[in-house]
């Protein structure tokens, strides 16, 4: 049999595929993301799920002139597939690879740059508005998942579409439910109703779907309500989308590609905005993403004839699994400890504490602002909580984080996960900008351990602290054994020598680069020189009287962060040193001032000049010719 792929160069090649040829090539474009998702990793299941979808959209629209904005772009891979990439699909998230998310520089069809989740909608309305200012004609369209409508800025970008009356279209992919055939056939006949003139506004009862949006749907029910002819009744899901100012069709099934054809060919001649609910299955087309979608949401390497993970040999416990293991026995410990996270239990390591104490574990969905801000107000109400989100995803909850936390100095406790650099999620997910978006907030905390022994203990320093505190740690294995049994309490603000009396070159390090910097250490004293290692423990205090011993005894300070160098803990040591009139060489260690691209985390590392014979080549060099 022909395979059609090997035909598609653009887009605009599918407008003259049949249904059958279509669907021929649904299973072409599935068999590629398996193969290559085994081999590097990603994200299988959504990706699975939207090919169809992918496919009667862009036989409809040409995303080379229409604007097509993937929300988070966990879907997308059908799109980058289609759109002139299929030959370098292998190289998906590897180093100098293409990324896995849309990507604006990678490919004139990637409309805008995504990562996180909600930011469809508003980035449509954006382009719709420009559009219509240059007096455009093309189609604006944001395909957004189910789960991402849990982000408030996605009602946000809703509000403001529906009532700015412009042509847009949001498709809805909702990949939570199965789809029933009776439902599936009556909805569809609906939709076409809806979309023929004569008919204005045809009405569906589909309580099911606003009931079953991920977290927040019973409560959104519940609560939108409005009067008619003085009755309270409960609005469905088609009403309260239309009273937002959208036309709503659906829900359509999502793998039925000649009849999303024929609505999206409809829906081209509608100049207003209009959301089309498809319903889609996860994982579609492999058994074993079908069976555990949220396993094969985010999956490294695994065996695609039988679904088996690939574990790396020797692997240890993560970072992640030794914060779950903890605010477990922290949780025994100390009944005013609650936890939450955003959509992100399993990933976050909180999966443990939720099965534990599951009345004192609460998920609230794609909503970081929400979690930090519902953090204060039951640490005003006289509870702890443990905020556990990734570092990257922490950033949107920035104000909050201000105002309703550190302003009241309310003692909730942030741990970020995926600190430092991620790997092959990208510029996206790299977390290398806490230290510097934290530290600078007063009655803040700011801790980073060296091992897993140490994370234990900032752990309980910070739920024994009466007032805001930050832990991060960065993804993947953690340093020393996982411990049990007695906690120590750390001293805030104040770091400990690990090795040499304060002279020679002193090494500073923050967090993860602790063993970076004993290692480059044993690499100098091999070069005979003497260095003093520091494990600083704490961004924010610093202990300025480590700092102060240092400074007087040592040759060369050294600092030494997985954070962005600027504002990061290096640039808190020469704040620190200058405001006490110290005048001392200082070598700084850490990202620049620019993003970093995918990769595996060694080769970022090395990209960023932080391996440990790249620190210790810099730091011979600057001993033998005084240059930094």
């Amino acid at each position: 049999m022909e395979n059609i792929l090997d035909e598609i160069q653009q887009p605009v090649d599918l407008h003259r595929l049949s249904p059958a040829q279509l669907k021929q090539l649904a299973g072409e474009i599935r068999s590629l993301i398996i193969d290559t998702v085994a081999n590097n990793g990603g994200h299988l299941a959504p990706s699975l799920g939207t090919v169809d979808l992918t496919l009667a959209m862009y036989s409809v629209f040409n995303p080379a002139e229409d604007k097509v904005v993937w929300d988070v772009g966990h879907q997308a891979y059908a799109h980058k597939i289609l759109t002139g990439r299929k030959d370098v699909f292998h190289t998906l998230r590897t180093k100098n690879g293409i990324t896995g998310f849309p990507k604006r520089k990678e490919n004139p069809c990637d409309a805008f740059g995504v990562g996180h989740a909600s930011t469809s909608i508003s980035a449509a309305a954006g382009m719709a508005v420009v559009r219509d200012l240059k007096q455009q004609k093309h189609n604006v369209i944001a395909v957004i998942g189910d789960g991402a409508l849990t982000g408030g800025e996605a009602y946000e970008g809703l509000n403001y579409a529906g009532d700015s009356g412009k042509k847009l279209i949001v498709i809805l992919n909702d990949n939570e439910m199965s789809i029933d055939k009776n439902v599936g056939a009556l909805s569809e006949y609906l939709s076409k109703m809806r979309l023929t003139p004569q008919f204005n506004k045809a009405k569906k009862d589909i309580e099911e779907f606003i009931k079953n949006i991920p977290h927040i749907g019973s409560t959104v029910y519940k609560t939108a309500e409005y009067l008619k002819d003085g009755v309270k009744a409960a609005v469905t899901a088609g009403e309260w989308f239309e009273e937002m100012g959208f036309t709503y069709i659906g829900p359509v099934d999502g793998h039925n590609i000649e009849y999303m054809q024929e609505i999206f060919q409809q829906v081209k001649l509608l100049d207003e905005p209009v959301l089309i609910h498809v319903r889609t299955c996860k994982g579609k087309g492999y058994a074993p993403a079908e069976e555990n979608p949220n396993v094969f949401h985010g999956v490294g390497k695994f065996n695609k004839h039988n679904g088996q993970l690939i574990k790396k040999p020797n692997a240890k416990h993560s970072y992640s699994a030794v914060f779950g293991q903890t605010l477990v026995e922290l949780g025994h410990k100390y009944q005013d400890i609650v936890a939450i996270t955003a959509a992100m239990p399993s990933g976050t390591g909180l999966k443990p504490f939720s099965l534990e104490f599951p009345e004192r574990f609460f998920d609230v969905g794609i909503a970081e602002e929400h979690a930090v801000t519902m953090a204060g107000g039951m640490a005003a109400a006289g509870a702890h909580p443990v905020v556990a989100l990734y570092s990257t995803f922490a950033q949107r909850g920035y104000d909050q984080w201000v105002h309703d936390i550190c302003l009241q100095k309310l003692p909730v406790t942030l741990c970020l996960d995926r600190a430092g650099l991620v790997g092959d999620d990208g510029p996206t997910h790299h977390g290398v900008f806490d230290y510097s978006y934290l530290r600078h907030i007063p009655n803040m905390v700011v801790m980073a351990p060296k091992d897993a022994s140490e994370l234990r203990n900032m752990m309980y320093t910070a739920v024994n602290y009466n007032g805001p505190a930050s832990i991060r740690y960065p993804r993947g294995s953690a340093v020393g054994d996982i411990q049990e049994g007695e906690f120590t309490q750390l001293p805030i603000g104040k770091g400990e020598i690990l090795s040499g009396d304060g002279s020679g070159i002193v090494l500073m390090a923050a967090g993860s680069m602790v063993k970076q910097a004993v290692e480059a250490a044993r690499i100098l004293a091999q070069a005979n020189i003497k260095t003093t290692v520091c494990n600083m423990r704490f961004v924010k205090p610093l202990d300025t009287e480590l700092i102060d011993e240092m400074a007087k005894k040592g040759q060369l300070l050294v600092t030494l962060e997985e954070n962005a160098l600027a504002g990061g803990f290096g640039s808190a040591v020469l704040e620190y040193l200058n405001d006490s009139g110290q005048c001392k060489p200082v070598l700084r260690f850490g990202i620049k001032d620019e993003f970093i691209e995918q990769g595996s985390c060694p080769e970022l590392l090395e990209l960023c000049g932080l391996l440990p014979q790249q620190i210790a080549d810099r730091l011979i060099d600057f001993n033998v010719n005084g240059e930094k």
